[in-house]
């Protein structure tokens, strides 16, 4: 099969496609064909050495990048019933760890995975994953989003943000998202009940007791968030990077949540999703679609920070 190896850490040039030998199955895995995926800032920033997942991955040999995936099973392992061959599925593999999705065929924990709904396509689906997934488990798992809560969301116009903004609705909170001006009507089609642009309004100095910040920014702008919660609210911030003075700031005012969640591969929140998709609830935003064979380019694409929503690779 074909995959994209990391010959090391660096630009996009160090990702180089091989053929390689397809992946073996354990007892409880699926070989996926491999349909569509998609690129995520961990992606970006994995291949670049500049997170901890660089330290994960390059125990393996060769290196295959990726997470997010969505196909058709070839192949079931022994102890495997819930799947089928010609099953279509979709999911994130072995996040954290060495999910190897750039690559034409893939081995998938079932854990892992859920079918894809009739309603959306494959490259819907991939995009459906990491994302998604984030945004539903900052509500569920880090924090807890309560109906009526008024709910802050950064960046609402990424790929993160347009989930969490959807989800949040569904969840029945009063949802503000920031993001430039230009993305507004994105961020208030997705279902905001108000928007601020950043770049010209200081959010802290115009709101005040919220419930709930998701912040897919961090730097200054935990801090700044903090400002404008209730004590007792709750804070979940996604990048690395926080310092003591934030987490004392953050215990002072006795937030709950986290200082940085990471997302992890879960079959049962997928199938949460899979049920938000199949009802029309959430809908994926695909910013561009790239070939396989373009990968750098999507990699490129994705760095360049214009992106709103999400970027697809297609495997034909």
């Amino acid at each position: 099969m074909k995959a994209y190896v990391l010959k090391e850490f660096g630009g996009v040039d160090q990702l180089q496609i091989q053929d390689i030998d397809k992946p073996k199955l354990a007892s409880s895995e699926v070989l996926v064909k491999v349909k569509a995926l998609s690129v995520n800032p961990v992606d970006a920033m994995t291949r670049a050495g500049t997170v901890g997942m660089s330290r994960i991955v390059e125990q393996f040999d060769p290196i295959i990048l990726g997470w997010d995936f969505s196909g058709v099973i070839e192949e079931v392992g022994e102890y495997v019933r819930e799947f089928k061959v010609g099953d279509a599925v979709f999911g994130m593999v072995n996040f954290p760890g060495h999910g190897q999705a750039y690559a034409e065929y893939i081995a998938v924990p079932t854990k892992h995975i859920a079918l894809k709904p009739g309603n959306i396509t494959y490259e819907e689906a991939a995009a459906s994953t990491l994302a998604a997934l984030t945004a539903w488990q900052a509500f569920n798992s880090y924090g807890k989003l309560r109906p009526n809560d008024r709910v802050l969301i950064h960046a609402a116009a990424g790929g993160v943000g347009h989930y969490a903004v959807l989800m949040a609705k569904y969840l029945g909170a009063y949802v503000i998202g920031t993001s430039s001006s230009k993305n507004k009507e994105f961020v208030l089609s997705l279902g905001a009940d108000e928007h601020i642009d950043y770049r010209s309004v200081s959010f802290e100095e115009v709101l005040e007791n919220i419930d709930f910040v998701l912040d897919a920014i961090g730097g200054d702008t935990l801090q700044r968030s903090v400002k404008v919660l209730k004590e007792f609210g709750t804070l979940v911030v996604l990048p690395s990077g926080y310092t003591e003075e934030d987490e004392r700031v953050f215990l002072a005012k006795k937030l709950h949540g986290s200082c940085f969640m990471s997302v992890y591969s879960s079959g049962s929140d997928m199938k949460i999703i899979a049920n938000l998709l199949e009802k029309g609830i959430v809908k994926p935003h695909i910013s561009q679609v790239f070939a396989f064979e373009d990968m750098k380019k999507a990699h490129l694409q994705l760095e360049s920070g214009n992106t709103i929503g999400r970027v697809v690779v297609c495997i034909s």
